[in-house]
């Protein structure tokens, strides 16, 4: 939540009055063990004395579209193994009675915990390995009591063939160890032949090209929560640098670039690089991003083993983000293509033929309309500010990091306010800026972006000169719900970050296919969305890929932007004097001390042609009927990025399924009387 324009972080106790979707499975709770030594016996390594934990298994139903096919979905709690002791109770030492427990369940009590200081480091650290021995303990259960075959099974043969494990960026790479250890040291497997089933069973999805966000472990850390997988570790380093030398026999410095320990300062475990050497498969999630990969972030692993490397372009499910948020446009689609669109997207192709069809563009204005009332109805009952209905309700919700830039939407919108103030006579087109997003709670720059928004939006909204021709809104608690009445009602999309920066990106889909137009630069997913509707149907702007690495080796000097561009020196000052803060001139100090010395993501090169394009947006705005063929278009060519095509790409190409469309019966009907897909 926002108090007082600051960031403040509350429980969201979604527990609070149980849920009635789950289910508790005590019957397969499972043990979790920390800490501890491992013991070399005759009969191989042993890992005794531990701290125990239980994890107690919850499952939900997750059924698919109107097929009468339901997954399950099990997720973990975190219980204490200690009972609760009566004596402390009985002679007063009520606290000490209930902190063993506590301390024990603490583990799955907050998700992403605070991680800047130690404490917070080894929660987070025990919180991946819980969720990756209990799901790893409970899917190897699950094999061994298959019906097929003799009871229980023992060969580990089959077991790629049966289950496939998709790492999900770096947090459950210790499921990597984790089922060595299991087939190792439980199941008596040779480690050859658990480290092939390994190989086979897991691969591993990259959703960022920061190095800082690759995780790293301390060693000494490991050491002690997880002994034996810290010697697991070890040895998978050794066999995988022993490859790397027979390739490049006296390449040192290469050795030491794809080493899984790394030995700078604090040795560390990189666990983007136990995934990739863990892993049969390695993706990013949109084609630029997978390029950066194997072009750079992980170039030598690339060049040791290019088959592994592949891309699998991010996408979205069109039964939320279409036909459940917004069923207006929904609805008049179906009236005009049918609804199979509904489960293959791509038929939305169909509506490029509606172009220039007056009444369905008076259909999307009408429904756009609809929806921005909607909203505007919704915020001003939550945030009590008057809405012109009428503005062009431009938005950018997504979480809050430099590399996403919030910052330059924020220059925006003081040199917006700035041109009004400059000739308040003159034409302009009004606009309803708003931004939402959480910061991570350790993030002093994230927050500090925020803070400078409300504090930026305070003078804008309540300047009379400017009146409803420029409006500044934070969103409070941005989450999905609030998504589903946002994403409907836009008019604008800002998808700005640094190229080079961001993966791929999925808020941008969803305001593509709900006819939201976007500004946005040649990052993540936006490539291939212009790819799709034609660039000319986008607002692109700012440097693309090779720009970014040109500049940074020519070297970035933000002062030369900052003196010779006026309106952007403006702002600046702006925010370094106290223009938005009066009773505390300083408060924004930090955050032009970055922009000027220390800006990773050259906002300040990229301002000039952001505002441009920013003008241009307004011109083509003003021409209702160009922006909503425009928005056609957009909606047109969101079939690409349907969640079906990007998991069908994913069965086939990396868990080696074939994926089917097929309905099973429902419980009246015989699978003779349904009709094939």
């Amino acid at each position: 939540m926002l108090d007082i324009i600051l960031q403040t972080e509350e429980p969201d106790d979604w527990l609070r009055f149980g849920n009635p979707w789950e289910k508790a499975r005590p019957e397969y709770m499972l043990p979790i063990h920390f800490f501890g030594r491992v013991l070399d016996t005759p009969t191989g390594k042993k890992w005794i004395d531990t701290q125990v934990v239980y994890a107690m298994p919850y499952d939900s139903p997750v059924p698919g579209y109107q097929n009468n096919i339901v997954n399950t979905m099990r997720l973990w709690s975190a219980k204490s193994p200690v009972e609760f002791n009566l004596k402390f109770f009985n002679d007063g030492d009520y606290i000490q009675a209930v902190l063993d427990r506590n301390l024990a369940e603490n583990i799955t009590r907050v998700l992403y915990p605070n991680d800047n200081l130690f404490e917070g480091k080894e929660l987070r650290l025990k919180q991946e390995y819980f969720l990756c021995s209990a799901t790893l303990q409970d899917i190897i259960r699950r094999f061994k009591a298959s019906k097929k075959g003799p009871q229980p099974r023992t060969d580990f043969v089959d077991f790629p063939n049966k289950v496939a494990m998709q790492l999900n960026d770096t947090h459950p790479a210790l499921a990597i160890p984790e089922l060595m250890r299991i087939l190792i040291d439980i199941e008596g497997l040779s480690w050859e032949h658990a480290w092939d089933i390994t190989l086979k069973t897991c691969a591993y999805t990259n959703h960022t090209v920061l190095p800082e966000a690759l995780e790293r472990w301390s060693v000494s850390l490991m050491e002690s929560i997880l002994p034996r997988h810290m010697q697991i570790i070890y040895q998978i380093n050794f066999l995988h640098l022993q490859d790397v030398q027979k390739k490049w026999p006296s390449d040192n410095a290469r050795l030491k670039r794809m080493s899984l320990i790394e030995e700078d300062g604090d040795k560390r475990v990189n666990m983007a690089h136990l995934s990739i050497v863990g892993s049969h498969a390695v993706n990013g999630v949109a084609r630029i991003h997978s390029d950066i990969i194997k072009n750079d972030l992980f170039r030598d692993f690339h060049e040791l083993s290019p088959e592994k490397f592949q891309n699998k372009t991010n996408g979205i499910t069109p039964r939320r983000w279409l036909l459940l948020c917004n069923p207006n446009l929904s609805d008049i689609i179906g009236e005009r293509i049918g609804d199979s669109w509904i489960t293959h997207l791509d038929e939305l192709t169909k509506l490029n033929e509606l172009v220039n069809d007056q009444s369905f563009i008076l259909d999307i204005q009408k429904v756009k309309q609809e929806n921005k009332m909607k909203l505007a109805h919704w915020l001003e009952s939550e945030y009590n500010v008057k809405i012109n209905v009428n503005s062009m309700f431009d938005i950018q919700v997504k979480r809050i990091h430099e590399y996403k830039r919030q910052l330059l939407n924020c220059l925006n919108i003081i040199t917006q306010y700035n041109r009004i103030k400059k000739n308040p006579d003159g034409e302009f087109v009004p606009r309803t800026i708003m931004i939402g997003g959480k910061a991570a709670p350790g993030y002093y720059m994230a927050k500090k972006i925020i803070k400078l928004i409300n504090y930026v939006g305070n003078v804008v909204n309540n300047d009379p000169v400017i009146g409803d021709r420029l409006k500044v809104l934070y969103l409070e608690n941005y989450r999905v719900t609030f998504a589903e009445k946002i994403i409907p009602a836009a008019d604008l999309s800002q998808q700005i970050s640094t190229a080079g920066t961001e993966a791929s990106g999925t808020g941008n889909m969803k305001f593509m296919l709900n006819g939201a137009l976007t500004i946005g630069t040649l990052d993540g997913a936006n490539v291939e969305m212009a790819e799709e509707m034609g660039p000319e149907n986008m607002f692109i702007f700012g440097m693309t890929v090779d720009d970014v690495e040109l500049l940074k080796r020519k070297g970035y000097n933000a002062f030369t932007y900052y003196e010779s561009i006026p309106e952007l020196k403006q702002c600046v000052d702006q925010i370094q004097n106290g223009f938005f803060s009066p009773n505390n001139p300083d408060e924004f100090k930090d955050i032009v001390d970055v922009l000027l010395k220390w800006d990773r993501f050259f906002l300040l090169a990229d301002y000039q042609d952001y505002i441009k394009t920013q003008d241009k947006v307004n011109e083509i705005y003003m021409n209702q009927e160009l922006w909503t063929k425009m928005c056609i278009r957009n909606i047109a060519a969101s079939g690409k990025f349907s969640s079906d095509r990007t998991i069908e790409e994913y069965s086939r190409e990396i868990w080696d399924v074939e994926p089917s469309w097929d309905k099973l019966p429902a419980p009246h009907e015989r699978i003779a009387d349904l009709p094939k897909q």
